[in-house]
């Protein structure tokens, strides 16, 4: 007989959920974690931090508020990173606590170490000290992660030249920056650093960022960024980075070199199985430590599942939770329906986006006819009232039966504010519904109606030159 009936190693979102699904469905089940990690990277050095480090920015510069107060508005003069720090710690211990009293109540067992594939059905864990653990279990649950990948040709030093995880251990705010890469996690830090007075200067070899976001909705967060004098240079690529007493010079294979104190490295992320054993479990990565699944998140090895970051797109929090939940119940013979094909996302630069559905850019590739609904923030009672008159709510319309292709959304709230267009998508619901509803006023969910006449009112004055 197994030690365990379920093994989860790493207690990241989706190995969190993997473990209380199979908890609550009265499995004998542990979750293999570092002491000093319980969380995963989700709650230590990723997205809570991250987010954390965000709220404090927007908090302590009062950048929501200087459409009100004027430009030199400020919380806090000289912004420190022991002021930011301070809120990270704080949150972190709190959600760290959160979690550990969710798994004792769910009388999940925490097996302190780090964990390796000793044969299929047997994983060590080996703790800080040395001590060997063998267990044994029926079946196991991979949720890993992911840490940031660093390029063999980029010397890290953790202070100079950083990735994401470093970025949240510098000594202090510098004073220029180089973001290298445009993608979430790239854009997210270099929008909370020029919130903060930082130089930004963002290098994407890419001719545009974020490509997978509706393409207006990306020009409205490039003029913001650009009015916090975030600099971009698209189409580039770094040829070098040399390293200075006073910071670094990154040097492009145009030519130009960008001098800044800090270099922050956002190359995309890599799954952490380099140390997982796979071999001996009968498993394989790819080259950027990913782990092949089916619909159900099952590996090639039947009785061994992968959830979360580990396993590729779509690498969030939010669908690692859900994905880790389904994999638990398949394990345990009680499936469950597959992950829906409609997720939000969310990006939570300074200001935010948020979408589910598909982008104008899609729909138009695919020959699908849609109609456009727009509401500004600038025009409702609620934007003016916080401040906030760069936001914008788009809707995207079919014009054959009025049902909602696409919600995307750049603001205040966004990643909030989308939740009722994913709700009204998911019940199959039409912009007739958003016409007719009452929305509290004022709020910013008022939008949705305003979006809603906009497209409503396009769709009627087509109808009227069709007769």
């Amino acid at each position: 007989m197994s030690d365990f009936d379920v093994l989860v190693v790493g207690s990241g979102p989706g190995g969190q959920k993997a473990a209380i699904a199979a908890a609550k469905l009265e499995r004998r089940v542990a979750v293999v974690e570092r002491r000093n990690m319980i969380g995963g990277v989700c709650i230590n050095t990723g997205t809570i931090p991250s987010k954390t480090l965000r709220e404090a920015v927007l908090y302590l510069t009062g950048l929501n508020q200087r459409e009100m107060y004027g430009q030199s508005y400020r919380v806090k003069d000289e912004v420190t990173v022991g002021d930011l720090g301070i809120r990270t710690q704080h949150v972190i211990g709190r959600e760290v606590d959160v979690i550990r009293s969710q798994l004792s109540r769910n009388h999940v067992a925490v097996l302190n170490g780090t964990g390796r594939f000793v044969d299929p059905h047997t994983v060590s864990v080996v703790d800080e000290h040395g001590n060997d653990v063998k267990v044994t279990a029926d079946k196991i649950v991979v949720a890993v992660g992911t840490r940031p990948a660093r390029p063999a040709s980029v010397e890290f030093d953790e202070q100079t030249v950083i990735d994401s995880d470093g970025i949240l251990n510098l000594p202090s705010v510098p004073d220029s920056l180089v973001v290298v890469g445009a993608g979430v996690i790239g854009i997210e830090y270099a929008s909370m650093f020029a919130a903060l007075g930082t130089k930004v200067t963002v290098v994407e070899r890419r001719e545009r960022m974020l490509d997978f976001c509706d393409l207006e909705i990306v020009e409205a967060l490039k003029y913001h960024l650009r009015d916090l004098a975030v600099t971009f240079r698209f189409g580039e690529t770094v040829a070098a980075v040399e390293r200075r007493p006073r910071g670094a010079i990154t040097l492009l294979e145009s030519g130009k070199k960008i001098p800044a104190a800090t270099v922050m490295y956002s190359a995309g992320r890599h799954g952490m199985t380099d140390d997982l054993g796979l071999a001996a479990a009968g498993l394989t990565a790819d080259d950027r430590g990913r782990i092949t699944v089916d619909a159900v998140y099952r590996t090639a090895v039947p009785h061994i599942y992968a959830v979360g970051d580990v396993i590729g797109f779509p690498s969030l929090a939010a669908t690692s939770m859900e994905q880790g939940r389904i994999a638990a119940h398949h394990a345990c013979g009680e499936p469950l329906g597959g992950l829906s094909a409609l997720q939000p996302i969310g990006i939570y630069t300074i200001p935010e986006i948020s979408f589910i559905g598909q982008t104008e850019d899609e729909l138009t590739h695919s020959h699908v006819p849609f109609e456009v609904g727009i509401s500004r923030y600038r025009e409702l009672a609620r934007g003016q009232i916080i401040g906030d008159t760069y936001g914008m709510l788009k809707l995207l319309v079919s014009p054959e039966d009025r049902s909602l292709l696409g919600v995307h959304v750049f603001g205040t709230g966004a990643t909030e504010l989308l939740h009722i267009g994913q709700a009204v998508m998911g019940c199959g619901g039409t912009i007739d519904y958003l016409v007719d509803a009452v929305f509290n006023y004022p709020t910013l969910a008022e939008s949705y109606k305003v979006a809603a006449l906009d497209a409503m009112n396009k769709l009627r004055r087509v109808a009227k030159f069709e007769l």
